[in-house]
């Protein structure tokens, strides 16, 4: 097992779910950061995100739980919680229990996905999901593009590997002719680490033994170590939205969705290439995760003087991520 030397607790925003999976009055059950979660959406549509144990006598609500209206009821003794974790009812009671509180929190759905925000302080939310289609400011919208969720996405769970794999990939340009077998090297445009939302723009350029010229690249947008957005251009149109979300201490699952471009003629058989595209996107992507799954990391790095920029100038931005050591 190669548990890295890194928190696998770091702030931001983490994915924890398709949309699709938790439709109205659903509860979801899953494990994230070493606690047991529970999402849930109620009859308006709104989705919540918290610690799956009553307050009471610790009943799990994602086992017998069910959503009423704005409000999630503990199947033990029948006490409702709002989206904030407050105690709202207590059914053989004249009044609310307002001393306990279930641990919420904040929640945002963009591009077909459920998130959380993750900080062991407890600090509030101080930057944004970046949106894989608007974040370009290219006039393009979710309408332009089909939709990723189910066909053309992946869900791997329990990998152990971290988060930053993720993120270093995005500055590893060596890597392409090796992993993704393809002729081309990355040239970049932009690496831009200023603020806990970066970016990470190049080129593609191909090497001899490819034939012909191909104006193309990539520019991506990442915010904190939970969400990667990029935009493909030249070549396939497509937007990809890769996210890391620690499991516990040792693993993570991962989750990859694709969004192909739709042609403009909308031709019957489109929506079939769609996928089938989308599915070489995805292809190339679990390649990266067949190194990320067996990889140990190293610190300090033995890098080339070709890759100490990137590399070094990516790991100083990830470090702020992390709790401060007491």
């Amino acid at each position: 097992m190669a548990i890295p030397p890194l928190s696998m607790k770091p702030t931001g925003w983490f994915q924890v779910a398709w949309s699709a999976e938790v439709g109205i009055g659903a509860v979801h059950r899953m494990k994230y950061f070493g606690r047991e979660l529970i999402a849930w959406r109620s009859a308006d549509g709104r989705i919540a995100v918290m610690d799956a144990y009553c307050e009471h006598l610790g009943a799990h609500l994602g086992y017998g739980g069910h959503v009423e209206g704005d409000r999630i009821v503990c199947p033990f003794h029948g006490w409702e919680w709002n989206r904030d974790g407050r105690n709202v009812c207590v059914p053989y009671e004249n009044h609310p229990n307002k001393g306990r509180r279930i641990r919420s929190y904040p929640v945002v759905e963009r591009n077909e996905s459920i998130w959380m925000w993750h900080d062991i302080d407890g600090r509030a939310p101080y930057f944004d999901v970046p949106d894989v289609f608007t974040g370009f400011d290219d006039g393009r919208s979710a309408a332009d593009y089909y939709p990723a969720y189910p066909d053309s996405t992946i869900h791997r769970e329990r990998l152990e590997l971290h988060p930053q794999y993720i993120m270093e990939n995005g500055v590893d340009f060596a890597h392409f002719k090796y992993v993704h077998q393809v002729p081309i090297t990355p040239v970049f445009t932009r690496q831009d680490f200023d603020e806990p939302v970066s970016y990470v723009d190049f080129t593609i350029a191909f090497d001899d033994t490819a034939a012909g010229e191909i104006n193309s690249g990539v520019q991506a947008v990442n915010a904190g170590l939970g969400v990667a957005v990029t935009k493909s251009w030249g070549m396939i149109d497509n937007r990809t939205l890769s996210a890391v979300t620690p499991v516990d201490d040792e693993t993570s699952d991962v989750r990859f969705s694709v969004w192909i471009g739709r042609p403009a003629d909308e031709r019957p058989t489109s929506e079939a290439k769609a996928r089938q595209l989308a599915q070489a996107v995805i292809a190339q992507f679990e390649a990266d995760i067949h190194i990320w799954a067996h990889q140990r990391y190293s610190d300090p790095p033995g890098l080339s003087q070709k890759e100490f920029e990137g590399f070094k100038a990516l790991r100083h931005w990830a470090a702020q991520f992390y709790p401060t050591a007491p």
